[in-house]
């Protein structure tokens, strides 16, 4: 009985010590907060694809976002930082080198009639299970006046993360 026990115990150290050292490894592995994700499609229409992103900072440590009305404002969730989670779902689309997104539901990112997109990195796997980047320069977008959509320009992939995300 006594053998029976000290096994039973030295199980259920071997076990927690096993769970612990997983559950640090997992740690380690946490996907980017600026990341892409590909959403399933319904294979009508060209397939969406999901941008996650940590943007904007807090007023107080803003000295002016964007000229309004003769003056400098600051502009919640936009531009450079990460104070805020954000999310959008976007259609890609690639002619030729030139890469550019397009937002699908017009409130994603905001009710405003423009949006400051502080350049980004994103985190990608590739078709062909390759770790890349979406790089995104930062860009002033205006909601088309038909669609009210918002369109990105200018992306572009890399091995590396072009920008710093701060």
């Amino acid at each position: 009985m006594k053998r029976v026990l000290t096994l039973t115990t030295l199980a259920v150290i071997f076990l927690l010590g096993s769970c612990k050292k997983e559950k640090q490894n997992d740690e380690s592995y946490r996907p980017s907060p600026n990341r892409v994700i590909t959403l399933p499609s319904d294979g009508k229409s060209l397939s969406n694809t999901l941008f996650v992103m940590s943007i904007g900072h807090k007023a107080e440590e803003c000295n002016g976002c964007i000229w309004d009305g003769g003056k400098l404002v600051h502009l919640n969730c936009m531009g450079p930082g990460s104070y805020c989670s954000v999310s959008a779902v976007v259609q890609l689309e690639q002619i030729g080198t030139a890469i550019t997104a397009t937002t699908t539901d017009t409130l994603d990112l905001t009710s405003e009639d423009f949006f400051l997109m502080p350049d980004r990195s994103l985190d990608y796997t590739d078709e062909n299970n390759n770790r890349v980047f979406l790089n995104i320069p930062a860009q002033l977008v205006f909601r088309d006046s038909a669609t009210r959509q918002f369109t990105f320009t200018g992306l572009f992939i890399t091995n590396t993360p072009e920008y710093n995300n701060d």
